[in-house]
Parts: C-alpha cells; sequence; structure tokens
C-alpha cells in the first residue's frame, strides 16, 4: 500500500450508540468504533501527539531482559516518546532486614550479604563496621583483617561494574562486552571461592575480623592474576570507550546533572559523573583506606557514557589498591580476628574438598582442653554474644555509592533492627528525571546506567 493504514475513532455523538458488525458471538456490540482509514504519517503523528487520550501506557517489565532482575517500569508513551516513567518495585522482597531480627549477631552476615549479590562483601562490610561500633571495638581490629577487607572488597568493585558493563552490553547489542567482561569475572571469583570457598554470599567477614586468613597460594594466585585483569580491561576500553557507535548511542543519554544528584540522594559513579568528587574512602576513610594511593576520577557529562567512562576507569585504581593490599599482607602476618575471646567466632575454618568447615584439629583441641572451653565455644555458637543498647550508622563506598548499614541494639545477642541504605534503591528514583521525554529505546540505556540490583532495592 502506498499510504499507511491507521485505525482512528469515528466521529460519534456521545449519545450515538454505533453497533460493530465484526463483533463475534458473546462480546459487546456497541461502544467505540474504530475505523481503518489512509493517511499521511505526519499527519497521524501530529494528530496522536494533539490528543491525549491517543497516550499509550505501556509495562516493561517485572520480566523482561532489560530490568535488571524483576524491576518494572510503568511507561506512558506518545509515539515513541516518554511522557511519564515510574518504577514499580517489590518483586524481589525477601525480608531479610526483618530476618535478622530473628537471628544472632554472627548470623546477620549470612543474610545481609544475600541483599545486593552481585556486591555481596560490601553489604558485610557495612554492617560488621555497625556492629564493631556498637561493641566499641572499632580500633581493636587486626590490621590484617582490615587489609583482607579491603582486598575483597576492591576485588569484589571490579567484579560489580564487570556485571554491569556486561550486561548493559548486552542489552544493546554488544555481545563480545559481554563475554569479555564475564570471562575476567570469573577469575576473579575463582579467587574468592578459594579464599571463602563460595564464589558469592560469602559471609566472609565476620565481627571482629574475618572468617579466616587467606590459604596458602592465595596472594600468588593474585599476583598472577593481575596482569591478565590489566589486560582484559584494556580490551574492554577499546572496545567501548572510542567506539563511534557506542558513543552515538550513550553520549548525552540518561542525563541527570549534578543538581538532580543531589535532590535525589543519588551517589557514586552517577553522582562523580556530573562532577562531584564524593568517594567515601577518602571523605571518610575505614579499613585502613587512608594508607592506600588511588585517585577519585570525576566526569562532567552527567550521562550514560560518562558513568561507563568512571567505571572502566575506576577498575584500574581498584587494581592499584589490590597490589598495596597484597605486599602489606605478604610483609605482615597477624591475627585476622580480635582477641577478645567473648566476641570472636571460636571456630576455626578451613576450606577443605567439602568446602568450608571447623578445622578438625581446633575441634580436637576444644574437646580436650577443658569443660569450661567448651561449654564457652557452645554458647557463643548457640545463643552468641551480647552487643551494649545503642544505635550506630556506618557507611562504605560501594561499587554504586554509599551503602550504610544502621543497626539499633536493646542489648541483647539478636540485632533490635538493622537497616540499609542501599544505593539501588536511591539511585532508582533517578529513573523518571533521566528518562521522561527521552526515547522508548533510551530507558534502556538509562536504567542500565544506574546499575540497579533488585536484591538490594527490595531486600
Amino acid at each position: 500500500m502506498s499510504e499507511s493504514t491507521v485505525f482512528s475513532e469515528a466521529e460519534v455523538d456521545e449519545t450515538d450508540e454505533r453497533v460493530d458488525v465484526y463483533a463475534a458471538s458473546g462480546e459487546e456490540e456497541s461502544g467505540r468504533v474504530f475505523n481503518a482509514v489512509g493517511g499521511d504519517w505526519d499527519d497521524i503523528v501530529g494528530e496522536v501527539g494533539s490528543r491525549p487520550e491517543e497516550r499509550i501506557v505501556v509495562n516493561m517489565g517485572p520480566q523482561h531482559p532489560s530490568t535488571h532482575g524483576v524491576l518494572r517500569l510503568i511507561l506512558e508513551l506518545e509515539g515513541e516518546t516518554v511522557t511519564e516513567a515510574r518504577a514499580g518495585i517489590g518483586y524481589l522482597h525477601t525480608g531479610i532486614e526483618k530476618n535478622m531480627e530473628f537471628r544472632t549477631w554472627v548470623q546477620g552476615v549470612t543474610f545481609c550479604t544475600r541483599m545486593d549479590y552481585v556486591m555481596p562483601l560490601f553489604t558485610e562490610t557495612a554492617y560488621c563496621l555497625a556492629v564493631e561500633k556498637l561493641l566499641g571495638i572499632t580500633d581493636q581490629i587486626p590490621e590484617r583483617a582490615s587489609a583482607i577487607r579491603v582486598l575483597m572488597m576492591e576485588l569484589n568493585r571490579i567484579t560489580s561494574h564487570l556485571v554491569c558493563m556486561g550486561t548493559g552490553g548486552m542489552e544493546m547489542g554488544a555481545t563480545t562486552v559481554m563475554t569479555v567482561g564475564f570471562r575476567e569475572r570469573e577469575r576473579i571469583l575463582s579467587v574468592f571461592e578459594m579464599i571463602s570457598g563460595l564464589r558469592m554470599n560469602h559471609a566472609y567477614i565476620r565481627p571482629g575480623g574475618v572468617a579466616q586468613d587467606l590459604p596458602a597460594g592465595a596472594i600468588q594466585a593474585i599476583r598472577e592474576m593481575i596482569p591478565l585483569l590489566r589486560q582484559g580491561f584494556h580490551e574492554l576500553e577499546l572496545l567501548m570507550l572510542e567506539n563511534p557507535i557506542l558513543k552515538g548511542r550513550m553520549v548525552g543519554v540518561g542525563h541527570l546533572d549534578l543538581t538532580g544528584c543531589m535532590a535525589l540522594g543519588v551517589t557514586g559513579p552517577m553522582l562523580r559523573s556530573a562532577g562531584y568528587p564524593l568517594d567515601l574512602r577518602k571523605d571518610q576513610p575505614y579499613c585502613g583506606y587512608e594508607k592506600y594511593d588511588f585517585e577519585v576520577l570525576t566526569r562532567t557529562g552527567a550521562d550514560a557514557y560518562d558513568r561507563l567512562w568512571l567505571r572502566v576507569k575506576e577498575m584500574f585504581e581498584s587494581l592499584k589498591i589490590v597490589e598495596q593490599v597484597i605486599d602489606e599482607l605478604q610483609n605482615n602476618p597477624g591475627p585476622v580476628m580480635v582477641e577478645d575471646k567473648k566476641i570472636a567466632w571460636p571456630a576455626q575454618l578451613a576450606v577443605g574438598p567439602d568446602g568450608m568447615g571447623n578445622s578438625l584439629a581446633h575441634i580436637k583441641e576444644i574437646m580436650g582442653t577443658s569443660m569450661e572451653s567448651l561449654i564457652h565455644h557452645f554458647k557463643l555458637v548457640t545463643e552468641g554474644f551480647r552487643v551494649p543498647a545503642g544505635q550506630a550508622y556506618v557507611a562504605v563506598e560501594s561499587p554504586k555509592g554509599e551503602l550504610g548499614c544502621h543497626a539499633v541494639s536493646d542489648g541483647g545477642t539478636r540485632p533490635h533492627r538493622v537497616h540499609f541504605r542501599e544505593p539501588s534503591f536511591n539511585n532508582l528514583q533517578a529513573v523518571a528525571a533521566m528518562c521522561e521525554g527521552a526515547q522508548v529505546a533510551d530507558v534502556i540505556v538509562a536504567v542500565a546506567s544506574i546499575d540497579p540490583v533488585m536484591g538490594g532495592v527490595d531486600r
């Protein structure tokens, strides 16, 4: 057909009832009647824009490959233009924060590590730092334990950024970005498995320190991995950062300026892409970050491309920190758990052929030393330690922004309340500001640049 064929509503008086001669048996035969007519496409588009009843509401998700999990986006469209965008959350609600009130302080680590499952070690660290602040033992944490925490967090920062870039690239059709990104991520996950026994949901960082020291060969494995990672990151740089197709797709998309970031409480790469150099590792150092040399990078474009650029460059900065930490760990052996035996987890864990468990030699020692030590071991494991009444808030710089933990104790062996300031939850508020007025296809790019993980949003 030479002309476009569209369906337009017939001009009908409100009192008039038209009969739909095409209605099937059992269907209503009266109501709005639409006639198929030809016409010029530009005239049709102009007519749609002038008639608000022609707007379409589209649900993108919760089951959609481009919504980073079970995120529902309610989009109101005029043609291809988004006139209103809202985020519907709650489809992955797990009740983790509430469940933590019914477990001991140590068992809480097993819950919070499952919130944002892409960056579990950051949630563990924030929670443990808050518990240690309540206990008043922040200054008693062994230096080696803090250094191991930094090592694990920076490697986890890299894996989180790789997931963001890999899935975002896949959504735009760049499958090679995904395969290269996940290839490099696998290298780090194998190190996590060597150290903690698990690839994710580690429960490795505990109140007072870490579950166990680095196993033999871990530092050497990391040293051998670093040049391979650096080469892989360079591949991603060449694939993306100066790629004219990718720049054409991302530059100017998902724009959120500094005023918008400040108004919505947006942090992390999104805030730094607007030119504000906020990084808690520099501004409020924790775990000894003040000892390490690294840069806080910023951009001023405040768009999806700048957020991608920052994540790529931040991975190189994380590698710089990792190199400094492994030098420190190699030269400074020491304990990895606080000395106070009323707090320190009594088990000596070891990675065996069946995963991570108690060291048999340690169990024999406990059983054979004295009845008092056996009773103490039993009570600490089953009941847990008591935390003085009070409340504490501690924040860390996660891959997505400020991750805070507000812990409240009533003096018992269980938390009275634990609440997390999850950066994905705060950053997701920016969907409307970033997408309204843009094309519907740009929504996918904008949401990918936010990097939300729904396990952290819904928790």
